[in-house]
């Protein structure tokens, strides 16, 4: 059976200090440094899932997705690859790759200035969802391992426990955040004037201008500049911008490349 689209999951009970209140966290380059399927990609491939040709493109799209910043053919381009890799491939193996990508691959990645933002408003009794492209199932455990209340994200359809290399929906991207949001806040009966929410894309502008409360983290040009022109709060945790990011980003595909070279000598042997 497909799976439903746009449905919250890992909801955990939380104080309801301010129950019509949240906060939306985007996830790729907002939350944590580059594109969380690049890394489900390298785990995949390190399991035999897919080729090394295949895994080296994928690790071409993360260099070019942190060098550039988020577009939609970007994420278009690495979820179509991913769709077509997943084709075949059991719901349950890509769960418990989930739990081992964070582990050994996000969690370091985490902004942690971004995660004090989240834990703030859980603190204050908020609910915090993650709204992103990156399908449910790996958007599911990072809200988990970050105790967040749930996530919204990209529904890969499943037919007899195998994805079948089709969607449920549409990418959870650029407007259709906003109108996953939208539908959310009926259903929870959220105010939201008086939610957040956290983009470092413009594309995230339709979910930026839908709450009270809109804030740009490491935010590509285009979004700086339309914050700067509405006064919204602009938070930029890339460590010493222009040089150091830019060395940040050389290194990660440095290191992705010696990763998957590492993996192939392996099978090699």
């Amino acid at each position: 059976m497909p799976v439903e689209k746009n449905v919250p999951v890992a909801v955990r009970p939380l104080p309801q200090a301010r129950p019509a209140e949240a906060a939306f966290f985007d996830v790729d380059n907002t939350l944590m440094r580059g594109a969380s399927l690049f890394h489900v990609g390298r785990k995949m491939y390190e399991r035999g899932a897919f080729t090394l040709r295949e895994a080296t493109g994928f690790a071409w799209k993360q260099f070019t997705f942190l060098l550039r910043g988020e577009s939609l053919d970007d994420v278009q381009s690495i979820q179509n690859s991913a769709l077509s890799l997943a084709a075949g491939i059991r719901a349950e193996d890509v769960a418990t790759v989930g739990y081992e990508v964070y582990d050994e691959m996000i969690e370091s990645r985490i902004w942690p200035g971004a995660k004090a933002l989240a834990e703030q408003h859980l603190r204050v009794g908020r609910r915090v969802w993650l709204v992103t492209a990156t399908p449910i199932e790996i958007a599911s455990v990072i809200s988990e391992r970050l105790g967040l209340t749930g996530a919204l994200g990209t529904v890969g359809e499943i037919e007899d426990g195998a994805y079948t290399g089709r969607l449920v929906g549409e990418i959870l991207h650029g407007r259709a955040k906003a109108h996953a949001v939208e539908e959310l806040a009926e259903r929870e009966s959220l105010d939201l004037s008086h939610c957040w929410a956290y983009s470092d894309s413009h594309n995230d502008i339709p979910l930026l201008s839908l709450v009270g409360h809109p804030v740009a983290i490491n935010p590509d040009a285009r979004l700086r500049r339309h914050a700067n022109a509405h006064n919204w709060p602009i938070y930029d945790f890339r460590a010493g911008r222009r040089a150091a990011t830019l060395g940040l980003k050389l290194a990660t595909v440095g290191g992705a490349v010696y990763g998957l070279w590492r993996s192939y000598s392996r099978f090699r042997r």
